[in-house]
């Protein structure tokens, strides 16, 4: 149901009842399950709204799928003032982000996080994200979609290795578009303005149209503009380095960080006839940025002493076809997408330069063609550029049936052209790495980087009673990832001599780069597997135990002397429940889960600033997640969720390879080097023993004025920055902390205004710490990414 269709409705209703139809689900099932919610609302209660879902590629009502969803519908997405993922992984108890800014975010679940630095030579993701039926995972990160007109977000807690496979190894977030609808017009606008604190102004403008062509076709039509106001200052400064007593100014400027985004959708559904239709569509965004989302230590708050100009320009497109029939008593579902990525980065990185001349004399390396000391700080010029095809073919059985089933096939192809170039001004051309585009290039990274993979899936319920249900299910997948192309130094670099062109294998230049030293493919296949028994104690209660397993695809190491990773697996055990109460006007909703993650990929900054990856360890995964929704009076809601996760080490840790590949035993990897080891039991880094949220909403009149008064908190606890206990005590824990959102509202007929304030408490929340090197050389300079300041703005929405 459209949201004009769901407003038409509360207008005929009294204010009471359309007070209780929109505070009511936070998620239609908060960390109840896992699997892919289709939440449709129905009509209007004293009670909660049923909440059918599609976690089992058919449709059900959401309290009777044994499965860990938490979701966030579309009124409650409006309602939060949600506008990209930061807004709403707060209220996802198990969900933990590290992010460095917009189209920069690493995403985990249930704990599952080893403190890998997302290089683009390194693992894949563990959490797999998909827009609708489609994959947006890339090798580095998913999209950041901009959240206007969205259905629904999905968080599929725990293992999704049968129905979703790689990437989904701990878990699955989906952003669900609304659809076009043949049934009726519908139109909406939105504009808002904010300012915050300490910092700039920002806008936001969307709309939508969704235009009926006859009765079995509709074009659904959505635009935004947004500008997010800068809060970060670089502070005026001077640095000198130690070798040349060169110096330097950084480059002065509040609020550095500001960003644009604007883009837009277009989707065209036809029903060819009563059992079959099409729905074709393509999304596309830009996201421009500038300066960096962090703090730095020694400084004030919100500042940074940065030298290089620092911006980014992420451009993305999808295009995407579904096409749904019937063939005989078999639902069909064909969803394919092609996604192009491309985004384009320049940092500084003169913390690297600085240090090693501080600790090493490194600056008398760099001169000019002169042979005179050069300045040696060093910035980057980076391209990331992406694609990938999936393709998934899925059949469903009727669920009347007493087995039903659904099984299916899945491919898909990503593609990442790397280049990085690290610069130094005015360079000797000695230096330069060999080629006309690489003057006063240090190091580069050219490379080709492709992961491919295919599966057979499928899962079977046989319906023992009417109570008592059994599943299984198995995917079969296959893996092949290849690396190819050049990194290092140019021939003549005197700094190092054997990383760079003086290892290429194969003469003549790879794509513009100088010529060839990698060429690196690892491919495998194995199995994951599930089974669940799920039983219905009365129609408002039911309890469920389900094993699931999850997977990640291995790949290979740049640097010679290390092997190829091979896959990670977590095994997952879990108990849950869904009950309602009262009339159904209070649901709880919870799992208690134990994971094994085995031989987890580990990724690390070794010689040269080199990522390296390697197979380190074992850990598990324990917790509750708890949901909660209360339908309190007809006038005031309260919904919220909580998660107590456990996730540490359950070996030893050691970052030092003995001769066969593998880690050394305890006493070995000490006696080796002692910051190379984490006793077992040390934290997993990333994940807060405790996350929650609580929000209420109150909708009362003003004279003829429809009001609301709204609250939201969400707390974290502190969280660990590193795995490793020789980095973590260099860059420091995450501390705890508590975000308050206040908004209070009045409108009349289509349209509303809305007075909001967000982290009105000011928290200088501490998202992740890093430095820019190694934390043996860069420690020196800590960066912390913090939450936006106090941000005020006024929006107004408008429906046709």
């Amino acid at each position: 149901m459209t949201r004009s269709k769901l407003r038409k409705i509360r207008r005929q209703k009294s204010i009471h009842a359309r007070a209780l139809f929109r505070g009511i689900p936070l998620a239609s099932a908060l960390l109840a399950g896992s699997g892919v919610v289709q939440a449709q609302q129905a009509e209007e209660s004293q009670g909660l709204e049923e909440v059918v879902v599609t976690a089992l590629k058919t449709q059900q009502n959401l309290q009777d799928v044994p499965l860990s969803i938490q979701a966030i519908g579309n009124e409650r997405l409006e309602q939060l003032g949600v506008n990209g993922f930061d807004d709403f992984a707060k209220l996802l108890p198990s969900v933990s982000v590290q992010s460095a800014g917009p189209g920069f975010a690493r995403v985990f679940m249930r704990g599952a996080a080893s403190g890998d630095n997302g290089n683009h030579s390194g693992s894949q993701p563990g959490v797999g994200q998909y827009l609708d039926e489609q994959p947006i995972t890339t090798i580095q990160g998913a999209l950041d979609v901009h959240m206007y007109d969205i259905a629904r977000v999905e968080a599929l807690a725990g293992p999704q290795g049968t129905l979703y496979g790689a990437n989904s190894e701990s878990g699955t977030i989906r952003i669900i578009t609304n659809k076009p609808d043949p049934s009726a017009f519908d139109a909406g606008l939105s504009i808002e303005g904010s300012t915050v604190a300490n910092g700039d102004q920002g806008y936001l403008a969307e709309g939508m149209a969704n235009i009926p062509l006859g009765d079995k076709a509709a074009i659904r039509m959505v635009g935004w503009a947004r500008h997010d106001p800068g809060y970060i200052d670089n502070l005026p400064a001077t640095r000198t380095f130690p070798t040349s007593g060169i110096s330097m100014d950084s480059l002065a400027k509040d609020n550095y960080n500001d960003a644009d985004v604007y883009g837009a959708r277009v989707a065209l559904k036809i029903d060819l006839n009563d059992n079959w239709s099409i729905t074709p569509g393509i999304m596309a965004q830009r996201t421009k940025s500038n300066g960096i989302y962090a703090q730095e230590s020694g400084l004030r708050e919100l500042a940074v002493e940065h030298w290089h100009p620092e911006k980014s320009d992420d451009q993305w497109a999808q295009a995407a076809l579904t096409v749904e029939g019937k063939i005989a008593n078999l639902d069909m579902t064909l969803a394919s997408s092609y996604l192009k990525r491309n985004v384009d980065v320049d940092s500084d990185y003169s913390d690297y330069a600085f240090f090693y001349d501080t600790l090493n004399g490194s600056g008398s390396y760099f001169t000019d063609n002169d042979g005179e000391l050069i300045n040696p700080s060093q910035f980057i010029n980076g391209k990331d550029h992406y694609t990938k095809w999936s393709h998934e073919l899925r059949f469903t059985t009727p669920v009347e049936n007493k087995v039903h089933a659904v099984f299916g096939l899945f491919a898909q192809r990503q593609t990442h052209d790397i280049e990085q170039a690290y610069k130094i001004t005015g360079l000797d051309d000695t230096g330069d790495v060999t080629g006309d585009a690489w003057d006063d290039t240090f190091w580069l990274t050219k490379q080709y980087r492709v992961d491919r993979d295919s599966a057979v899936f499928g899962e079977v319920t046989w319906d023992v009673t009417d109570k008592f249900s059994l599943t299984g299910g198995a995917r079969y997948f296959k893996y092949e990832n290849s690396l190819e192309g050049f990194f290092g130094f140019g021939i003549n670099n005197t700094y190092e001599s054997s990383t760079g062109e003086a290892s290429c294998f194969a003469p003549g230049a790879f794509e513009n780069g100088p010529c060839t030293n990698l060429d690196k493919t690892v491919e495998d296949k194995d199995t994951t597997f599930k089974i669940n028994a799920t039983y219905h104690i009365t129609d408002d209660a039911m309890v469920y135990v389900t094993r699931s397993e999850g997977f990640r695809p291995g790949g290979v190491n740049r640097r010679g002397t290390f092997p190829p990773y091979v896959a990670d697996f977590l095994t997952n055990y879990e108990v849950g429940w869904k009950t309602s109460w009262l009339e159904n006007r209070l649901r709880f909703n919870g799992a208690i889960y134990h994971a094994d993650w085995d031989d987890f990929q580990f990724s690390f900054l070794g010689e040269n600033g080199l990522t390296n990856l390697t197979n380190a360890g074992s850990a598990k995964l324990e917790g509750i997640e708890m949901e909660l929704q209360w339908a309190v009076t007809d006038s005031f809601s309260l919904f919220g969720g909580l998660a107590f996760q456990n996730s540490e080490l359950s070996d030893d840790f050691c970052l030092s390879l003995g001769t066969d590949g593998k880690p050394l035993p305890r006493d070995e990897c000490i006696a080796n080097d002692p910051s190379e080891f984490t006793a077992s039991g040390t934290r997993l880094p990333s994940t807060a023993e405790f996350k929650g949220n609580l929000t209420g909403r109150y909708e009362f009149s003003i004279g003829s004025l429809n009001s609301h008064f709204q609250a939201s908190v969400a707390h974290e606890g502190d969280r660990r920055t590193a795995l490793l206990e020789s980095e973590n005590v260099v860059l420091g824990d995450g501390d705890a902390y508590t975000l308050v959102d206040l908004s209070f509202g009045v409108g009349k007929e289509n349209w509303q205004t809305e007075l909001f304030v967000k982290n009105a408490t000011d928290e200088r929340a501490n998202l992740y710490n890093y430095a820019e090197c190694a934390v043996s050389t860069c420690g020196g300079i800590v960066y912390s990414i913090v939450t936006t300041p106090r941000t005020i703005g006024l929006k107004y929405s408008h429906d046709f």
